[in-house]
């Protein structure tokens, strides 16, 4: 599916937040698995899970063992996630895309270290206080400070605040 699915996946995990959910679904993709988990690192959802239509139980969602992915039963593998609230409010206000199948927003190493100090990067505008910006590079999905440890760019796939 690729990049198509994470307009998708920010605008269902946004509207879940508003709508005050302690849990919801995606469909288990490898690009929605990986940002998944590069938000679940950054501290914006609480957890990643892999399951079936019907929610896990969360009294046993740490050790419940997931279903094995089959032929039969692909198309029906979710990837629940557990949404943060803070004094009841969402810890994840706005999740903006920021890249879609018809126009790719990529950004170089310079790039990000602009982006990251907020300032404007190619047409890009930069970073505020408590936002972080995810991208894809060839080591997986990571959220810009960590591209910059690592010294890599990539390409946009959302901004966080």
């Amino acid at each position: 599916m690729g990049i198509p699915c994470i307009p998708r996946f920010c605008s269902h995990v946004q509207n879940a937040t508003r709508a005050g959910l302690t849990m919801t679904s995606v469909p288990n993709t490898k690009y929605n698995l990986n940002l998944a988990i590069a938000l679940h690192r950054a501290g914006y959802i609480s957890s990643v899970t892999r399951g079936g239509p019907t929610p896990p139980d969360p009294e046993t969602i740490t050790t419940a063992v997931p279903e094995p992915v089959t032929y039969k039963n692909v198309s029906t593998r979710r990837l629940w996630l557990g949404l943060k609230y803070w004094n009841d409010k969402p810890v994840m206000s706005n999740l903006k895309s920021m890249s879609s199948s018809k126009r790719w927003v990529t950004a170089s190493l310079s790039e990000l270290h602009r982006l990251a100090r907020g300032l404007e990067a190619n047409q890009i505008p930069g970073l505020n206080l408590g936002e972080s910006l995810f991208l894809t590079t060839d080591i997986g999905v990571l959220e810009s400070r960590e591209a910059i440890e690592k010294r890599r760019g990539g390409l946009l796939l959302c901004r966080v605040s």
